[in-house]
């Protein structure tokens, strides 16, 4: 078997259902590509091994296993033991079309750099959560959608779900941190400062779960809201207005009532008219009604969670004199002594 160029290293944590689905995907994978999969199981209660055997004489796999350290040091516990030059790291709850590589190979051909990521989309198996919850989390009207509106744009920010980085980059930068969510960004903008270029290939996308429930998409847009300020004191290079954005829509409802109350109906009109056009959006996108209905509400569980999330760390932040791994203990995770 000839060396692998790609090593796909894909964490896991008790999904061994998801990675039978990942691991079918990667079988169909079209072109001559050398690859290898390194997957590395992260403390699970629910063994991934069964379904790891069952493709050993389909694929090339590494089966990794260790104790419950985090997603970015499992990442990092995959990559130094990978043979591959270029990383592509996946989260298990992705599943690839079958031109993934080509669109990888061909992108890095025209755009050799050391840190890159694509989109995600729904699969058409995806069920109605599923997809209403990837409109929000992908939509340009609501806090998703990719970051940079071609391959060049310096501000692309990969995320983990699907995100490919080399060798040199990983060496360089000692990879991923303890902190999690976040540990993607905080990667990309320390390569960044190392004098990194980072790219979006959009043409190379995956078929992204997700969560599958209101209160675990919840849970998980409040985390990105509360991680983000962490960030920017780490990197305040990075600030954006956008990133108040969603904290501004969460202060804007109660400010719209009350204006309104008085006679001043306008901000209450701009909320109408945005959720109108979220509704349309969806619609579209999706061809269904009922799927755009739940993606609007989708929309606004997401723009209120990131938005707590955001104000409260950044408040926190403001008026604490405690360095943040003390402040936000449960933003990190501990490496064994």
């Amino acid at each position: 078997m000839s060396s692998p160029f790609f090593s796909f290293v894909i964490p896991v944590f008790n999904r061994p259902l998801e990675v039978q689905e990942l691991l079918q995907s990667m079988t169909t994978l079209s072109g001559n590509h050398a690859f290898e999969v390194v997957i590395v199981e992260d403390g699970s209660t629910q063994s991934s091994s069964e379904v790891v055997q069952s493709f050993n004489q389909l694929l090339n796999i590494q089966y990794l296993t260790k104790s419950n350290t985090g997603p970015g040091d499992s990442r990092n516990y995959g990559m130094k033991r990978a043979k591959g030059a270029c990383f592509l790291i996946l989260d298990s709850d992705v599943i690839l079309p079958e031109n993934y590589l080509d669109e990888v190979s061909l992108a890095l051909a025209t755009n050799p750099v050391d840190c890159f990521g694509g989109p995600d989309a729904a699969h058409d198996s995806f069920s109605k959560l599923q997809k209403a919850i990837d409109f929000a989390m992908t939509s340009l009207l609501t806090t998703g959608g990719i970051r940079g509106s071609n391959s060049s744009n310096q501000n692309f920010q990969p995320r983990s779900f699907n995100m490919g980085l080399s060798r040199k980059a990983f060496e360089l930068s000692g990879g991923f941190g303890q902190i999690h969510p976040g540990e993607d960004p905080d990667l990309v903008l320390r390569l960044r400062k190392l004098g990194f270029e980072t790219a979006l290939f959009p043409k190379a996308f995956v078929f992204h779960k997700r969560r599958i429930s209101w209160s675990k998409f919840f849970k998980q847009v409040n985390s990105f809201g509360k991680v983000r300020p962490i960030l920017n004191s780490w990197h305040p290079e990075s600030i954006r207005f956008t990133y108040w954005l969603p904290s501004l829509y969460l202060l804007g409802i109660p400010a719209a009532a009350v204006l309104m109350y008085f006679g001043f109906w306008q901000l209450t009109f701009v909320f109408g008219v945005y959720q109108l056009a979220i509704l349309i959006s969806a619609t579209i996108t999706t061809k269904s009604l009922s799927i755009a209905l739940m993606a609007l509400f989708a929309a606004n569980i997401q723009f209120l969670g990131y938005g707590i999330g955001f104000l409260i760390n950044t408040i926190s932040l403001t008026i604490s004199r405690k360095n943040v791994e003390e402040l936000f203990p449960n933003q990190f995770f501990k490496l064994p002594s």
